[in-house]
């Protein structure tokens, strides 16, 4: 990863456009960034080693593969060691229903994103990877009822 000096107003017109779309072709990115296509070409690849741009995915709508609960669980430590931060990390990264996973301040520690079948999906995911571990002394959870704001593009 490389230093990218400063990100110009063409950069952001470019980072722009990939989080909407990515799969654009070269062509089609410069003519709407309004530069030509190797100058887009440089400052893509430009990004990419600066570490702004990562790497290339594909958005799937939850509901349709048949995740429709996000459901958000907050977690209390027993224990702030660094050892049983670790290790709680590395338990919550095996588990692919929770997407996300935040340290956070306040009365709690970890903010939990878990993308989840039903009610029994979710209480199977509590029971079996989260409270059961030794760290965990207690968690809190929200059931999001709908999504009214999704988005994955990053201001810029």
């Amino acid at each position: 990863m490389t230093e990218l000096n400063h990100i110009t107003d063409l950069d952001k017109r470019i980072l722009d456009l990939l989080q909407r779309d990515a799969s654009a072709s070269m062509a089609d990115l410069a003519r709407q960034a309004n530069t030509s296509p190797a100058t887009c070409w440089r400052r893509i690849k430009a990004l990419e080693e600066a570490g702004i741009l990562g790497r290339h995915v594909r958005l799937v709508d939850p509901a349709s593969v048949g995740r429709k609960m996000d459901v958000f669980c907050q977690v209390r430590m027993k224990a702030q060691d660094a050892a049983s931060r670790a290790e709680f990390k590395r338990a919550m990264e095996l588990e692919p229903t929770i997407v996300e996973v935040y340290s956070i301040s306040g009365e709690w520690d970890y903010l939990l994103h878990l993308l989840v079948r039903d009610m029994a999906d979710f209480e199977q995911i509590l029971m079996r990877r989260v409270l059961e571990h030794d760290s965990v002394s207690g968690t809190n959870t929200i059931f999001a009822l709908s999504r009214v704001k999704h988005v994955t593009e990053v201001p810029v």
